[in-house]
This record gives C-alpha cells, sequence and structure tokens, in this order.
C-alpha cells in the first residue's frame, strides 16, 4: 500500500532536518486528512521533498513519529532488522554482568520512536507510548519470541493521567499478558549481582528502575562503613545496594509501607538483616525535620523522587521541591557528607536541575561542590538529535 503524504510546517521540516522524530501538532498538522493510528505516513515540506515515514497518532501531541528516513512499511522483516540491532547493541557493548533486569529497546534510541521493551529474566515487558503502536504490538511480540525466546511477553499500559490515578486509588493491574506464560508474582531478578523481587501484572511499574543501575553499581563504591539516608526510597533498591556495599546502617523513608515492605524482602533476599537498618514510613519533609530536631548526621544523603508524586499526606514537583529538599538535605547532612540528587523529570533541563540545587545549598547556607553528573543506564541509549532522550540527571555533591 502507498504512503499518504502529508505536508509539515517549516518548524517542522526544521527538526526533522537536525534529525528529531518527533511531529508535534500544529496548525499544519490539524490541515492533515483523518486517518488510522498506526498508519505509516510519507512526511513532505510544501515542494514535495520527502522527509521520512512516521506513524500517525490522530489526536496525540506527537502527532506523528518517524521511523525512518526512507520508504518502509512495518513488517516482519523491517521489525526484525529494528529489534535485532537493538538486542546487539545491549550484547556487544554493554556491562550487564549478574545482570538480567535491562531495557532492551529505547524507544527513539533504537529507531522505534514510542516503544520500549524491558527485560526482566526470562520475561518482556513491552510498553508504548502512543496509539499508534497499538496494531503493532502483537508483531513485534513475535518477532521478539524468535529473537529471545522469552517465556512470557507483557503488555503495560501507560495511562494519560497518572497523578489523578495516584489520588484516586484506581485499579493497580496495567499489564497484560501478550504472549506465553504468566510470570510468578515474586519474579525474582539480578542486577550487579543483587537480587529484587518484580511484579510485571500490578501497578503503574514493576517495582525496579533499570535506568539506575548504573549509578547504584557507582554508590556502592562509595558507602562502605557510612550510613546512608535514602529518601522516596520506593521498594528500596538503593538501600540494598548500599547494605550490600558495607553501609554501616541505611535508612529508608517513603510514604508508602507497603513498597517499603517490598524493600525489606528486598533485603531478605540478599541475606541482608533488615533489622539492621531503618524503615521510615512517613512523608520525606517531616522526616527531615525529624532528624533536624533529633540532630541526626548522615554520611551520605540521597534523593531520587518521582517526577510528580500526590498521596495523601505530601505533594511532590521537581520544579521549586528539588531546592526544598536540598536545602532540608544539607541541614543533616554531615561536614564532608554526600549528597546524591537524581530526577527522571524529562522537561526540567540540567542546567536548571542544578539551579535547582543551587537555590536549595544558598537557601541553607551550604557549601556544596559537584563532584560527578552522570545520567541513565546505557542500555537507555538516546540518538544525539534528539536531546530529550538524556532525561536523567544524577547530581554528586560533597558537602563543604
Amino acid at each position: 500500500m502507498a504512503q499518504r503524504m502529508f505536508v509539515v510546517g517549516p518548524e517542522s521540516v526544521r527538526m526533522l532536518d537536525l534529525g528529531h522524530p518527533w511531529i508535534i501538532a500544529d496548525k499544519f498538522t490539524a490541515a492533515w486528512p483523518k486517518g488510522a493510528p498506526g498508519e505509516v505516513i510519507a512526511l513532505t515540506e510544501k515542494g514535495g521533498r520527502f522527509l521520512g515515514s512516521a506513524l500517525y497518532a490522530p489526536g496525540e501531541r506527537i502527532v506523528a513519529r518517524v521511523l525512518d528516513r526512507k520508504k518502509m512499511a512495518v513488517n516482519r522483516v523491517w521489525l526484525l532488522e529494528r529489534l535485532t540491532a537493538a538486542r546487539d547493541l545491549r550484547r556487544n557493548h554493554l556491562d550487564l554482568a549478574g545482570t538480567n533486569a535491562y531495557r532492551l529497546v529505547n524507544g527513539e534510541g533504537d529507531g522505534l520512536s514510542g516503544l520500549t521493551v524491558d527485560l526482566y529474566g526470562d520475561y518482556l515487558m513491552l510498553q508504548s507510548y502512543s496509539a499508534a503502536w497499538k496494531p503493532y504490538l502483537q508483531s513485534v511480540a513475535d518477532v521478539l519470541k524468535e529473537l529471545m525466546a522469552p517465556l512470557g511477553i507483557y503488555e503495560k499500559f501507560r495511562p494519560q493521567e497518572t497523578r489523578e490515578l495516584s489520588a484516586k486509588g484506581a485499579s493497580t493491574r496495567y499489564s497484560r499478558l501478550l504472549s506465553g506464560a504468566a510470570a510468578p508474582s515474586d519474579l525474582v531478578v539480578e542486577e550487579n549481582g543483587l537480587r529484587y523481587g518484580v511484579d510485571l501484572a500490578d501497578g503503574l511499574n514493576t517495582g525496579l528502575f533499570p535506568d539506575q543501575r548504573e549509578n547504584r553499581r557507582d554508590l556502592m563504591g562509595r558507602v562502605k562503613g557510612k550510613t546512608v539516608l535514602n529518601l522516596f526510597a520506593y521498594t528500596g533498591a538503593f538501600s540494598v545496594a548500599a547494605a550490600a556495599a558495607g553501609a554501616q546502617k541505611v535508612i529508608s523513608v517513603d510514604t508508602s509501607g507497603a513498597y517499603l515492605g517490598r524493600a525489606q524482602a528486598n533485603f531478605e533476599l540478599n541475606r541482608l538483616n533488615p533489622k539492621r537498618h531503618e524503615f521510615v514510613v512517613d512523608d520525606c519533609f517531616k522526616a527531615l525535620e525529624r532528624f533536624v530536631r533529633e540532630k541526626r548526621r548522615f554520611d551520605v544523603v540521597l534523593f531520587d523522587p518521582p517526577s510528580f508524586s500526590s498521596t495523601r499526606k505530601s505533594t511532590f514537583a521537581t520544579r521549586g521541591g528539588t531546592a526544598d529538599l536540598a536545602s532540608a538535605a544539607c541541614a543533616i547532612l554531615a561536614p564532608g557528607g554526600l549528597l546524591i540528587a537524581s530526577s527522571n523529570h524529562q522537561k526540567t533541563e540540567l542546567a536548571d536541575y542544578l539551579k535547582e540545587l543551587r537555590r536549595g545549598a544558598l537557601q541553607a547556607n551550604c557549601d556544596l561542590k559537584v563532584i560527578g553528573i552522570h545520567g541513565q543506564a546505557a542500555d537507555f541509549t538516546y540518538p544525539v538529535t534528539f536531546p530529550e532522550g538524556r532525561y536523567l540527571k544524577y547530581v554528586l555533591a560533597v558537602k563543604g
């Protein structure tokens, strides 16, 4: 079937010529003919110059996602080529020793804009960030079965309004089994030689964020004999890494007792006695205030909050909240101690994030010296033409 031609505006032409894979809805795309999500269309400029093949997603903010700079179709041959290249990149260029949980396909980074595939042991998890991928998910699963021979393949849904869902306590089931056998609810995977429990069926997330894998490995070389405070601890992956590396004591704080229960289970999976450490169910700011009153000091303070969270106890947003967190953390950080500030908020650029940390340091009259800035793990690859792909900010700073 021949591709229909869709004319883009001059700004989109400029971005496409720079290699960017997104077409953002504007007055030019508003004039496009109607079509079904997933139609492969030809993007052209006004004069008729062909610019690329894209997946059409009518009604979405990213109305088209470039898949190739030449004419193509999303078929088995094309998918096999892209998925094989993604697999081989990780096999040939990544250090995955002691790890069987990582990102196999990272959307734009692997020429599959809007689609990710994560490996969890013998299972795969597909996530589509556009309705345009829905017609092809079974085909993707079929090719992945051929390439990876997983026991099962899941699809994870991404709700549009996660803020409202978290506040309303909606259903926690956002996955469905696409192919093969169901994974056990207590599935255990390995990362950097450590063991973590994940759940592929329930919740918006599985319980482990592989994009922080290399940062957890880095942390393990910095904490021996030290006291470590992990704020927004979630299921305790950073806490387990610190304790396994010989931290004297790890204090994990989160508003969710259920998450901290899973964190303690992760300690036990690694033969670490959770009773030697602390698990605090509380709002992180309130916990920090209490630590100040108690005059407690920590050698390492780490915070990795969600980009936005809304619970019965607190509301946190990256912009503004990061400065307040850094200020409060400075008050309980020992002299010469290490502050680790992390954010996955894609719309906050590194320079702006550093400004937030600066504002927090000035607010606390604290001298912070940056000794390292890291991003996401290497399996979360992105093209140099797609700066949005470098979303994770992980800043290490020493208190003077």
